[in-house]
Parts: structure tokens; C-alpha cells; sequence
């Protein structure tokens, strides 16, 4: 059974969000060192950063966040305007004071006492982080090259308005698939077997026909391949292979998936 169709993961797979909020981070901690002359930027970074995840994670939302597969940086600079579940309600609620809090927090751990600060950062990283769509040199490549001879589905856990937004900084982007399934309007994130089981539906095609791409086990290859899908997974960064998620073939570089359908089809 030959297959049909490749299914993409959207951060750090065709998008390079990694980088983009590294960049954001960066660029938003010099400001502040500008600021307050004895403030070492990487380490702000770093204390804001831990605050954020923690505060992220004692919030009553942070359930309905793993399920929907929303991480505390996105909560840095998404505004959770859209989705019809009510936990985007209470993260809208959330987000402002979240922010602004995780800022000011961060600013204290490295010695500095300034609220004032810590609100203008809050409003700054989303600035410098939507300043920022970066895609990787070789997924338009990619693209180009499958565009017509599988059926495309992009598969993306976040909220709706950020991930719609993550795509329309790339205007041409959506255009090359077939479908677009985002966690937060389905109801359920990766790796839930019902995500995937949707995808093929909307594709028309068994699991066997499908190949899933991304780079994380946990979410990517752990959830396709309970349906019995083959999947590889973008090992940029050579970590080692952990839990019960084993990728059918691993790559460094998206464009290395090319050589695995040629291969597929011979």
C-alpha cells in the first residue's frame, strides 16, 4: 500500500518558532538592559522564562492547555481571541496579567524591583515576537516539490487565532494544503488518537497511506503511530530517542523527507 498522503507538523517543522522566540526573548532582554545597566540579558531571559512556566503551570487552565497543546511562551504573546472552547475565554482572561507578571517576576530574580518595566516588557516581546515569521530555506522547497503528487494536511496543535496567524505570516503557506486541522478547533491536541483518526478521514485514506512529519516525539510520532501510521520525525538538535514513541525514520532536515519518498515509491 503505496502512500497517498503527507501529513506536517507546523512549529519547528516548516515554521522555525524555536528561533523566532529565541529572537524575541533576546531582542526584548537588551531593551530591558538598556534600561537598568547592570541587567545581564541572558540571564533575565533564562529567570523569565522559569517564572513563566510556572505561573503557566499552577493556572486552574493548564489542563485544558496540555490537551490543546499550548506552551507557556505561546501564552506570552497570544492574544486566545478565537476558539469556541470556554478555556480560551479564561486564557484571554489569563494572558494580560500573565504576561505582565512573568516579566516583572523574571526582573526581580535578577535584582531589579520595577513593575513599570516589567509592563512595558509584557508588551514588548509580543511586538518583537510577531516582528518575527520565520520559515525554514527549505520548506517552500519541500512544498514545491509534493505539491501535486500527495495530498498535503497540515496538523498543528495551538490555539486558533495564533496558529491561523503563525500561517498567515507566510501568505502563500495555506495554499498548499488540502486541509488544516489546529487543536483548538478540533478540541483535542496531539498526540490523541482522534486528531489523527480525523485527519485520514478528511484525507479519504487508511493509515497506512499517510506519513506523518514532525518534530516531536511525544505529540508527532507518538500520536500517528497509535493509528498505525508511519511517521519521521526532525531530529535537529540529535537528541536521543526516549518513551514509547519510535519514529519509523529520522531525519536531521526536512528536505532529507524527499529521499524517504523516493525511496518509498521505488
Amino acid at each position: 500500500m503505496g502512500i497517498k498522503a503527507v501529513l506536517f507538523d507546523l512549529d519547528d517543522t516548516l515554521l522555525w518558532d524555536e528561533r523566532s522566540v529565541k529572537e524575541a526573548f533576546e531582542a526584548t532582554c537588551v531593551f530591558a538592559a538598556e534600561q537598568h545597566a547592570e541587567l545581564d540579558p541572558e540571564q533575565l531571559e533564562a529567570e523569565v522564562r522559569r517564572e513563566a512556566r510556572a505561573l503557566y503551570e499552577s493556572f486552574d487552565t493548564f489542563p485544558f492547555t496540555k490537551m490543546i497543546g499550548i506552551n507557556p511562551f505561546e501564552a506570552l504573546w497570544a492574544e486566545f481571541s478565537g476558539g469556541e472552547l470556554e478555556g480560551f475565554r479564561k486564557l484571554q482572561a489569563f494572558a494580560p496579567g500573565y504576561r505582565e507578571e512573568s516579566w516583572t517576576r523574571g526582573l526581580k530574580a535578577v535584582g531589579i524591583d520595577d513593575a513599570e518595566l516589567g509592563s512595558i516588557l509584557a508588551e514588548r516581546f509580543p511586538a518583537e515576537r510577531r516582528a518575527r515569521p520565520l520559515a525554514y530555506e527549505e520548506t517552500f522547497e519541500v512544498l514545491d516539490a509534493l505539491k501535486g503528487r500527495y495530498k498535503l494536511l497540515l496538523l498543528t496543535n495551538g490555539a486558533p487565532d495564533l496558529q491561523k496567524e503563525k500561517i498567515a505570516g507566510f501568505p502563500q503557506l495555506a495554499a498548499y494544503f488540502d486541509h488544516i486541522i489546529i487543536s483548538g478547533e478540533f478540541g483535542e491536541g496531539k498526540p490523541s488518537p482522534s486528531i489523527f483518526r480525523n485527519a485520514v478521514q478528511l484525507l479519504d485514506i487508511y493509515p497506512e497511506e499517510g506519513i506523518m512529519v514532525g518534530d516531536k516525539l511525544t505529540t508527532d510520532i507518538l500520536g500517528s503511530g497509535s493509528i498505525g501510521m508511519s511517521n519521521v520525525w526532525i531530529n535537529a538538535h540529535g537528541m536521543t530517542q526516549t518513551g514509547d514513541a519510535l519514529p519509523t525514520w529520522e531525519i536531521t532536515r526536512l528536505r532529507e523527507l524527499l529521499d524517504i519518498l523516493q525511496k518509498l515509491e521505488s
